[in-house]
């Protein structure tokens, strides 16, 4: 069996479902260049605990965790099925890794997992296993997390972190636009790129300290976080390509990375 790589998305806005643009372009293509998974471990910024937590539903509701957006949005559903028996051996995995975990049989797919893999796979035929971050234990903690996964990949299971690159929603009353981006926006991403290309983990992981405009790309860093579940299922010695898939509203940066 392919060893699968490992994902982070840059997510996005809710309204990515129905205006894909750039991002849609990006995963489409991405699916396509890659072998198909029999599962899918998704690690989403709006899936928060202070424990690990794995979803173990048969059939995973779409929640539609946002407010004010058109009516259609609230019509899309995912219908993927669930994975109680892998759901069981993520939670094993983490036990073992010295991670705690417990399952969670009624917890559904929120927009982090469901808006992404619409685009990835629409026919919403591969079974979810979703599983939560902490974000108050910090990236070394997710990292951890993605470790204890890594042999899922050689499984056939895909592992994603869903996130955002960038991810200040006060600056959307700035007027930031495709015409006028946010000044830090570039400097950070890349950064980040230079640190996944260079394997420079550590610099990563103290990226709060280290990063250019840290706190204003991330006032706080749950989406940042899902990064380095993914990185850590990559294993060191992984390699990281940036998948560009352009800059939303001029401050939230749609980057995906695919480490093989």
């Amino acid at each position: 069996m392919t060893t699968l790589p490992s994902l982070y998305i840059s997510h996005g806005s809710p309204m990515t479902a129905l205006r894909p643009g750039l991002s849609g372009e990006r995963l489409t293509e991405l699916a396509a260049a890659m072998a198909r998974p029999r599962a899918i471990v998704m690690a989403s910024a709006h899936w928060l605990s202070r424990e690990p937590a794995v979803g173990s539903a048969g059939q995973p509701e779409t929640i539609h965790d946002f407010g004010g957006f058109p009516p259609a949005l609230y019509q899309l559903h995912y219908p993927a099925p669930g994975d109680p028996a892998l759901a069981s051996q993520v939670k094993q995995l983490l036990d073992q890794a010295g991670l705690p975990a417990r399952l969670d049989p009624q917890r559904g797919l929120d927009h982090g997992a469901w808006v992404p893999l619409r685009l990835l796979y629409p026919e919403a035929d591969i079974p979810v296993v979703p599983i939560s971050i902490q974000p108050g234990l910090g990236p070394l903690h997710q990292y951890k997390l993605g470790q204890a996964l890594a042999s899922l990949r050689d499984e056939g299971v895909l592992v994603i972190g869903s996130g955002s690159i960038t991810h200040n929603l006060h600056d959307l009353a700035a007027g930031y636009s495709a015409e006028r981006q946010a000044p830090y926006v570039k400097p950070f991403i890349d950064w980040i790129e230079q640190k996944l290309v260079a394997g420079e983990i550590d610099s990563l992981l103290d990226y709060r300290r280290l990063a250019p405009y840290a706190e204003r790309a991330h006032p706080t860093d749950e989406h940042l976080l899902p990064l380095f579940v993914a990185l850590g299922a990559a294993g060191a010695a992984s390699r990281a390509r940036r998948i560009d898939a352009g800059i939303d509203l001029g401050l939230l940066a749609m980057d995906i990375y695919r480490f093989d």
